[in-house]
This record gives C-alpha cells, structure tokens and sequence, in this order.
C-alpha cells in the first residue's frame, strides 16, 4: 500500500508533528470510532514514512562515514536514539 501524496511530501518534522497531534487526540478518547478509525489510519501511514525517513538518513550517515575511513566500514556504526 503507498502512502498518500501529501504523507509523501512531508518533511520528516512534518509528519511527526502530525503524527503527535493524532495521538493526542486518539489518547483523549473524544472522537467518535469512526474518526479514530481514519485518524489511526494515518496515523499509521505517518509512521511508516517517519521510520523510511529515518532509514533514508541513516543511510546516507553510514555513506559518509564510510568514504571519510577511505571506504572501509568504520568499527561503530552510526547509532540514532
């Protein structure tokens, strides 16, 4: 399943920020089943592109790592908390 066009388009901080104000309103249990229902959905979809962003830079660390030490793996990878 893709993710919809505007989920796509959103920048990592984005997405979280969306992703936090849904929570939100998913934690105080105000909106009707039906609308936590979609809300969730995206929920899930925000999260799904917030842990590809994730990925994306971690990759692109380990790249820069890599060609600093002349292209051999550095002895600890790059950690993100």
């Amino acid at each position: 399943m893709s993710e919809p066009a505007d989920i796509a388009a959103m920048s990592f901080e984005q997405a979280l920020a969306e992703l936090e104000q849904i929570v939100g309103r998913l934690e105080s249990g105000q909106a009707p089943l039906e609308d936590s229902i979609r809300m969730y959905e995206r929920g899930a979809a925000l999260k799904a592109h917030c842990e590809a962003r994730l990925e994306a830079a971690r990759l692109r660390v380990e790249k820069i790592v890599m060609g600093a030490n002349g292209g051999q793996p550095s002895a600890e990878p790059a950690e993100f908390g």
